[in-house]
């Protein structure tokens, strides 16, 4: 079997609702199936104002708005009409990358009929009620998508580290790596701007702390804010630079007064943005891959991150930057503070991340989960 015999149906809970490291990963996925001859159709919440245009064909799916969180929805299922689509498109293949109801019921469909299905894992949804004072329903959620995972034929996600994590909790037995890549016309240490970050208060010899990323509790800004607040306590000089937007951003600038927040940026103006700021610290830990992670590595930043899935794959620990045990501000701080006052280790640092960046190419990555389609096609045939 070769790509261009591919009929591939992908179920998405947010296709291109908002501008994130999944969203663009399947997008850039569906772009790449489509010049390589395969077919897809994507199944999907849409709304008016759309992030982005998206690839391939898109059918809209049911679904509501998330309360206090409208810019996601959740789909509710497949109406008649989805499937009576899905019966005339005729996948041999279908890809969820979502653990949704809609998911849900497309496996079902797709099991009745004997067409393998992939799951793509992107991020770490079990983790997301702690953020919300709800982590009793961990244990919940992580059943209940192990429910789903089960019925699939494979997974695939972005790293090593995610694998071991998805390993562990039995969600499946075939669960490969379906890598990120980085657009080096966008991101890279070249892109920084001198005069963008005067503009916005940071002096040539400032040394600017960044963080990037949708502006949610999940993303670990907590742990963002207390590790600043523990910096300023140290009495160690630094700017912060917020790279974002989001429903948690006022929360955010009431804890980390005398940041400077530069909004949504987008295309070379994010590129240049990150390349302007000095280090990169991601707390989070609930990213599969950390596609800000890679595209700061890219800008030339040296990274101060959370050892956690993810960014365990990409960062190496005092060549790149530095891994710390999640939830420990104190921590982190000590992490960070000689990027604050070695300005050769910062550079050095940062000019190994860049280098390392060099080795995560689209194509190349997308390629890989093309011949994880054809093998499980190839499977159900025999």
């Amino acid at each position: 079997m070769q790509i261009s015999d591919l009929r591939i149906a992908l179920f998405s809970g947010n296709y291109n609702m908002t501008l994130d490291g999944a969203n663009k990963a399947l997008n850039r996925l569906v772009e790449y199936m489509l010049r390589m001859g395969a077919q897809v159709r994507v199944y999907s919440p849409t709304i008016d104002t759309p992030a982005f245009e998206p690839q391939g064909e898109l059918v809209s799916l049911p679904s509501f708005a998330i309360p206090g969180r409208s810019e996601y929805h959740i789909p509710t299922g497949i109406s008649a009409a989805t499937q009576r689509d899905l019966e005339t498109f005729a996948p041999n293949l279908l890809h969820i990358s979502s653990p949704d109801f809609s998911a849900r019921a497309a496996v079902k469909w797709a099991r009745k009929r004997n067409i393998p299905v992939l799951a793509s894992v992107h991020t770490r949804f079990e983790t997301y009620p702690r953020y919300y004072r709800l982590g009793f329903l961990e244990p919940v959620l992580e059943s209940w998508i192990r429910g789903l995972y089960r019925r699939c034929d494979a997974l695939v996600t972005p790293s090593q580290s995610m694998v071991e994590v998805l390993q562990e909790q039995d969600m499946n037995d075939d669960i490969s790596i379906w890598s990120r890549g980085v657009d080096r016309t966008i991101f890279a240490s070249d892109r920084r701007d001198t005069r963008w970050r005067r503009g916005l208060g940071i002096a040539d010899g400032d040394v600017a702390i960044v963080f990037l990323g949708r502006l949610v509790m999940e993303k670990g800004l907590d742990i963002f804010a207390e590790t600043i607040i523990e910096l300023r306590r140290r009495q160690l000089p630094h700017k912060v630079l917020v790279i974002g937007d989001g429903p948690a951003r006022k929360w955010f600038q009431q804890n980390l007064p005398g940041g400077i927040f530069a909004g949504f940026q987008t295309g070379a103006d994010l590129g240049k943005a990150l390349a302007s700021g000095d280090i990169f610290f991601n707390p989070s830990i609930t990213e599969t891959f950390g596609n800000v992670t890679l595209e700061a590595m890219a800008c030339g930043l040296p990274v101060v991150a959370s050892a956690a899935t993810g960014s365990q794959s990409l960062v190496q620990d005092g060549v790149s930057g530095h891994l710390v045990p999640p939830g420990n501000p104190v921590k982190l701080a000590e992490a960070i503070a000689p990027y604050l006052t070695d300005d050769a280790l910062r550079l050095a640092h940062g000019a190994a991340g860049e280098k390392r960046s060099l080795d995560y190419s689209w194509d190349a990555i997308n390629r890989a989960i093309a011949d994880t389609y054809v093998r499980l096609t190839e499977n159900a045939l025999d």
